[in-house]
C-alpha cells in the first residue's frame, strides 16, 4: 500500500501533487508494472550502467523519489479528499514520469539474498485533469535528459495518451503502415506534429536549418513559455477532426500535414465558433481555401510553408473569412503573403 503524507496543488498545471512512500515490496508490486505503459519510452539502460545504484540499494541508500502521474477528470478533488484510497485503487492507470530506470534496477537487485524489501521508496504523484497538463509536466521534468528528445516524447505520448479507437478515423504509425495500409487512415506522425504545434503555438517545429539538439531546446523553451494548455484540450481537437472527417473533402484537407498543423494552432482561437460547423460546412470552407490557394505562384514561394501559415491564419480568423468568396480569399492570400 502507498501511504500519502502530504497533499498540495500545482497552480501552473492545475493539478494535485501528493508526496508519499511505500515499501520496496509494494513498489515492485504496484509501480514496477507501470514502466511498460509507454511502449516506446526511453529504453532500459544496460545492467552495468546502474551497477553502483544497485550496490547502494543493498547497502541501504535512499533513492530519489519516483514520479507517477494519473489523468483523472470528473473527480471533485479537494484538500479533504481521501487521496490515499484513491491512489491505491487507481494506480494501475498511472504512468511513470520519472524513475523508470530506478524501478528497473530495484527489480534486479530484489533478486539478491541481502535485499531488504521493507525499506521505503519515496514518491511524488501528480493527478492531472488533462492529458495536455501531464505532457507539459513530463517535458519540463525530463528536459535535459538525452535518451529521448522532446519531439520523440510527444510522438510517444500522442500514441499512448490518446485513445484513437474511440474515433471514427483510423490513425496508423509508420510501423503499422509498413505491415498493412488502412486506406484513408491519418498518419500518426502528422497527428503528433499537430499536437506539438498545438502545445507550442508554433508552426515551425521542423526547421532543418537548425541542428536537432538546438531545435529540441527551442521546443522545450516554447512549451515552457506557452505553459500548459488552458481552455481546450487536444482530445477535443481530435474529436473535431474526427467529426469533420465525415466530409470527404474536409478529411482530405485535414490529412494534408501542413493544413493539419495550421488547423491545430488556429483552432485554439476559433474553437467555440468552429465547433458549430457541420462537416459539410467545414468541407466547403476547405474547398474555398484551396481554390484561393491555387492562385499563389508555386515557382516563387515555398508552398508548404505558405500552406501551413495561411491555413493557420484562415482557421484563426474563420469568424470573418467564412463569409469570403474565392475571389475575396485570393485577395486575402495576396495581402497575407505580400511581405
Amino acid at each position: 500500500m502507498i501511504t500519502i503524507s502530504h497533499v498540495d496543488k500545482d497552480l501552473v498545471i492545475d493539478s494535485w501533487v501528493l508526496t508519499g512512500y511505500c515499501t520496496y515490496e509494494n513498489a515492485l508490486a504496484q509501480l514496477y508494472p507501470l514502466i511498460g505503459r509507454f511502449d516506446a519510452q526511453r529504453k532500459i539502460q544496460s545492467q552495468t550502467f546502474y551497477e553502483r545504484l544497485r550496490r547502494d540499494i543493498l547497502q541501504g541508500c535512499i533513492m530519489p523519489p519516483i514520479t507517477v502521474a494519473i489523468v483523472a477528470d470528473n473527480v471533485d478533488f479537494s484538500t479533504e479528499f481521501d487521496f490515499q484510497t484513491y491512489i491505491n485503487n487507481n494506480l494501475e492507470n498511472g504512468y511513470i514520469l520519472d524513475g523508470m530506470q530506478r524501478l528497473h534496477n530495484l527489480r534486479l537487485v530484489s533478486e539478491d539474498k541481502y535485499f531488504n524489501a521493507q525499506r521505503n521508496l519515496y514518491l511524488s504523484v501528480v493527478i492531472a485533469a488533462k492529458k495536455d497538463m501531464l505532457l507539459y509536466r513530463m517535458i519540463t521534468l525530463n528536459n535535459g535528459q538525452k535518451p529521448m528528445s522532446p519531439r520523440h516524447q510527444i510522438e510517444v505520448l500522442t500514441q499512448e495518451l490518446f485513445d484513437f479507437k474511440e474515433l471514427g478515423i483510423a490513425v496508423q504509425s509508420e510501423k503499422e503502415r509498413s505491415e498493412k495500409i488502412v486506406r484513408g487512415a491519418f498518419n500518426l506522425a502528422d497527428i503528433s506534429k499537430g499536437y506539438l504545434a498545438f502545445l507550442t503555438e508554433n508552426l515551425n517545429n521542423e526547421n532543418t536549418k537548425i541542428i536537432a539538439e538546438k531545435m529540441d531546446e527551442l521546443i522545450v523553451s516554447k512549451i515552457m513559455q506557452t505553459g500548459p494548455t488552458s481552455g481546450i484540450e487536444f482530445q477535443s481537437v481530435l474529436a473535431m477532426i474526427d467529426r469533420f472527417a465525415e466530409d470527404a473533402y474536409a478529411k482530405a484537407w485535414l490529412k494534408t500535414q501542413n493544413n493539419l498543423i495550421g488547423f491545430c494552432v488556429g483552432i485554439k482561437t476559433s474553437h467555440a465558433l468552429v465547433t458549430g460547423f457541420t462537416p459539410t460546412e467545414f468541407g466547403e470552407l476547405c474547398l474555398r481555401f484551396d481554390e484561393a490557394f491555387k492562385a499563389i505562384n508555386a515557382t516563387k514561394v515555398n508552398l508548404g510553408k505558405y500552406r501551413r501559415d495561411l491555413s493557420f491564419k484562415y482557421i484563426r480568423s474563420i469568424d470573418t473569412l467564412k463569409d469570403y468568396g474565392v475571389s475575396e480569399l485570393i485577395d486575402w492570400c495576396n495581402e497575407e503573403t505580400a511581405t
